[in-house]
C-alpha cells in the first residue's frame, strides 16, 4: 500500500450533536423560572399558604409535610418545586411518574436521599401501582422494604430513610388513588392567570433577557397566552427574534402584532393545532357532534395530544363543547373562523 494512502481503521472522526430545539426551549425557560417565593408572580392564594408551610417547618427545625400542586401544563408547578428545594436550603431530587414502573425503581431513589432532600415527582398520577403502595410507606413511616431473594425463600429486610419532602405534580388530580392523595399534607391547585399577572411576568422575564418590552406590547402578547406563564415566555422570546432579525430590536405593539402574525397566533391565542381542530369540527364534520378519536385522525393528531392540548382551552373559551355522544361547536367557533353557522349552532352551549 502506497504511503499517502489511508485505511478506513486509520480515520477517527468526532461526532457534534447540536442541541435540540426542545433543549433550547427548556434552557430558556429555566433561565427565567423564580428562585424564590418572592419572585414568584401570581397564584396568591396557593403562594401564601405554601409560604405557611414552609416557614412554620423551618421553624421547627423538621422537615415540611410531602405537597401536591395540580393545575393545568405551563402554571408553575415545576418551578414550585425548585422553590421548595431553595426556600428550605437543600437539594431536589427530580423524576417521573412514567420513569419509575417498578417499585425497585422507586426504591432505589427512596433509599439514597439525603436528609431533608426534596423528592421531586412529576406527573404523579402515573406512577405503577407496585411504586405506588411503596411509595405510602415511604412518605407516611419514612421506610422502605427491600425484598431480598426470591420464591418461599424471599425475605422483606425494612430499611430506615431520612426525613424528606416528596413535591408532586399533576395535571389530573382526579386519577391519583385516594391512599397516594391523603399522605400529602398539603395540597395546592394552581389556576389559568389573568392577563394583568401575565404582563407581570413578561416585564420580569424582558428584564431578564434584557429587551426593550413596550407596555402595548406586553398587552398585546398576555392577552395571546392562554392564561399560562410558560407560554407567555415563549411568545415574548419569538418576539424578540423577530425584533432583532425584522425589527431595530424593540418590542412595540407592532413587532409583537406581526412576530405573533408569523407564528400563527391568533387574537385569542389560538395556534396551529386549535384552528385546525375547530375547521375539522365546523367544516367536515358540520359542527358535531364528533368522537375523539375520528377528530383526531382528522387532523393528523393523536387523540392524547387533542384531549390534552387543544381542548381544555378551546373548552374554556366556550369554542367547543363536550357531550356524551362526542365533541360539538358552539356558534362563537363559527363565527371565530368567519363562517356562517347552520341552524341550530346557536344554541349550542350558547
Amino acid at each position: 500500500m502506497a504511503e499517502d494512502e489511508t485505511t478506513t481503521d486509520e480515520i477517527t472522526t468526532e461526532r457534534i450533536v447540536a442541541p435540540g430545539a426542545e433543549d433550547l426551549e427548556r434552557a430558556a425557560e429555566s433561565a427565567l423560572r423564580p428562585r424564590h417565593l418572592g419572585e414568584f408572580i401570581g397564584q396568591r392564594v396557593v403562594r401564601e399558604q405554601l409560604e405557611l408551610v414552609l416557614h412554620a417547618a423551618m421553624a421547627r427545625d423538621r422537615a415540611p409535610d410531602h405537597v401536591l400542586l395540580s393545575g393545568p401544563p405551563g402554571l408553575g408547578k415545576t418551578t414550585l418545586a425548585m422553590i421548595i428545594a431553595a426556600e428550605l436550603g437543600t437539594s431536589m431530587r427530580v423524576t417521573s411518574g412514567p420513569a419509575i414502573q417498578h417499585a425497585g425503581d422507586l426504591a432505589a431513589v427512596l433509599s439514597s436521599l439525603e436528609d431533608r432532600e426534596v423528592l421531586f415527582i412529576d406527573e404523579i398520577h402515573r406512577l405503577a401501582r407496585p411504586a405506588e403502595e411503596l411509595l405510602y410507606v415511604a412518605m407516611e413511616d419514612f421506610r422502605v422494604d427491600v425484598v431480598v431473594g426470591k420464591g418461599p425463600g424471599a425475605n422483606a429486610i425494612g430499611l430506615a430513610l431520612p426525613p424528606f419532602t416528596v413535591v408532586g405534580a399533576t395535571t389530573r388530580a382526579g386519577l391519583l388513588p385516594a391512599p397516594l392523595r391523603d399522605r400529602f399534607g398539603f395540597t395546592g391547585h394552581l389556576d389559568f392567570y389573568d392577563e394583568a399577572e401575565l404582563q407581570r411576568v413578561l416585564v420580569r422575564s424582558a428584564g431578564l433577557l434584557a429587551v426593550d418590552l413596550h407596555h402595548d406590547a406586553a398587552v398585546e402578547i398576555a392577552a395571546r397566552s392562554r392564561g399560562t406563564p410558560r407560554i407567555a415566555n415563549r411568545l415574548l422570546r419569538r418576539v424578540r427574534d423577530w425584533a432583532q432579525v425584522r425589527g431595530d430590536g424593540t418590542l412595540d405593539h407592532a413587532a409583537a402584532k406581526a412576530a405573533l402574525a408569523v407564528y400563527e397566533v391568533d387574537d385569542l391565542g389560538l395556534d396551529r393545532l386549535d384552528r385546525s381542530v375547530l375547521h375539522a369540527l365546523c367544516v367536515r364534520f358540520g359542527g358535531g357532534p364528533v368522537g375523539l378519536t375520528t377528530l383526531a385522525v382528522a387532523v393528523g393528531e393523536e387523540p392524547e395530544t387533542v384531549e390534552t392540548v387543544a381542548e381544555p382551552f378551546l373548552v374554556r373559551e366556550g369554542l367547543m363543547g363536550r357531550t356524551p355522544r362526542g365533541r360539538v361547536a358552539t356558534a362563537r367557533s363559527w363565527a371565530h373562523l368567519g363562517l356562517t353557522a347552520p341552524d341550530g349552532a346557536a344554541t349550542l352551549f350558547g
